[in-house]
């Protein structure tokens, strides 16, 4: 604040007691002028930086709006998308039965024509004279429990009894020689009979049939049960 009545004192020494007021009161003027000057400056100032924050606050909500209608669209793409995917896996679900269903009914026919064919073979190629019929079943391993056999029955060489088993892969694997060959193990120590090991399919590789010879499998080609 300004101390008026200190200029005035060191006016006077100067100029005198009239002189001094007249200053005095120049110097008190402009110093209003002034500080009115730089309030409405100051004023003026507050008003563009308030003006210039509710502009930014402003633009900030439309983002925000913005920033939720893009939110709110990719739910429901992500919406559409899990109902899309849900669809997929259903119709891929019923793919897979129906090739399932494809694949158990040539397996099946596959199974059919060497039941029907084998004992032909075995006896002209191996000496092998099946006795009844082959069939499709299961065995007993224990009281209530059974494993089912593809091609099974009994089979007659120089006196000596055999029982026949088989399996029809349409494509034939490793793992399935393997599986197979657990499986001959385990009727032969249920029947104590010696078994005859059959396998027959549409196609494998020479690898495989290699690795089923050396488990002593038979393997017969779809298009051998013909001849």
């Amino acid at each position: 604040m300004l101390d008026t009545f200190k200029i005035y004192n060191e006016l006077k020494d100067t100029f005198g007691d009239e002189p001094a007021r007249k200053l005095t009161l120049i110097v008190h003027q402009v110093y209003e002028e002034l500080s009115d000057t730089v309030k409405r400056e100051d004023f003026l100032e507050l008003k563009a930086v308030v003006h210039e924050l509710a502009e930014a606050q402003k633009r900030t909500e439309e983002r925000l709006d913005s920033l939720a209608i893009k939110v709110e669209e990719l739910a429901d793409a992500q919406r559409r998308t899990e109902t899309e995917l849900a669809k997929l896996i259903k119709e891929h679900r019923k793919t897979r039965e129906q090739l399932g269903g494809l694949s158990h009914s040539v397996g099946y026919r596959l199974e059919d024509e060497a039941i029907w064919a084998l004992p032909s073979l075995l006896n002209s190629e191996f000496g092998l004279k099946v006795i009844g019929d082959l069939k499709r079943g299961h065995l007993e391993v224990a009281p209530n429990r059974y494993i089912e056999v593809n091609i099974w029955g009994e089979a007659e060489k120089n006196g000596s009894m055999f029982n026949v088993l088989g399996e029809a892969k349409t494509q034939l694997k490793k793992k399935d020689v393997d599986k197979f060959h657990k499986l001959i193990k385990k009727v032969g120590n249920i029947t104590g009979r010696d078994i005859f090991p059959v396998l027959i399919t549409y196609q494998t590789s020479p690898q495989v049939l290699s690795f089923a010879k050396e488990k002593g499998i038979k393997v017969y080609f779809s298009y051998e049960l013909r001849k």
